[in-house]
């Protein structure tokens, strides 16, 4: 009796222990599932203004697919689908190989997209700030145009 009566509020130590600890834990996994989120959003959108591009004339309307990539319509908007995406940062470019068959392809590539952190810190652990975030590496897709 004695023993169960010194063990009185030692899980509520323990929960003010740990849980900071879960905190961070559940923030991390937070904003690892929301870059995720944004690289796939980037990415489809990628695919999306190449497979536009592979139906039109060589060498045109790239401005067209730029606008596909960060707002998702081919005319520009006011909200991107991701934070920090913009029309600088996406290029086009065509390419010609071969003699015969003549192969002619399409690239669309976003360069160095900046994942943008929600908070600063968790905890005193530095994740990021407005200006600075998590640097992906370019996101591009080929496809071969219509000729």
């Amino acid at each position: 009796m004695r023993a169960h009566h010194r063990q009185q509020g030692v899980e509520l130590v323990e929960l003010a222990l740990i849980l900071p600890f879960l905190i961070l834990l559940s923030m991390l996994v937070v904003e690892f599932g929301r870059a995720l989120y944004e690289y796939n959003t980037v990415a489809k959108s990628v695919r999306d203004a190449v497979r536009y591009l592979s139906v039109q004339l060589p060498n045109t309307n790239c401005a067209q697919a730029q606008n596909l990539v960060v707002y998702g319509k081919t005319t520009a908007g006011t909200t991107p689908l991701a934070r920090g995406l913009t029309t600088g940062s996406v290029t086009c470019s065509w390419q010609t190989a071969g003699t015969y068959p003549l192969i002619n392809t399409v690239t669309v590539t976003v360069n160095s997209y900046r994942f943008q952190f929600m908070t600063a810190s968790v905890f005193g652990l530095k994740l990021g700030d407005a200006n600075d975030g998590l640097t992906l590496s370019n996101i591009a897709a080929t496809m071969r145009t219509q000729t």
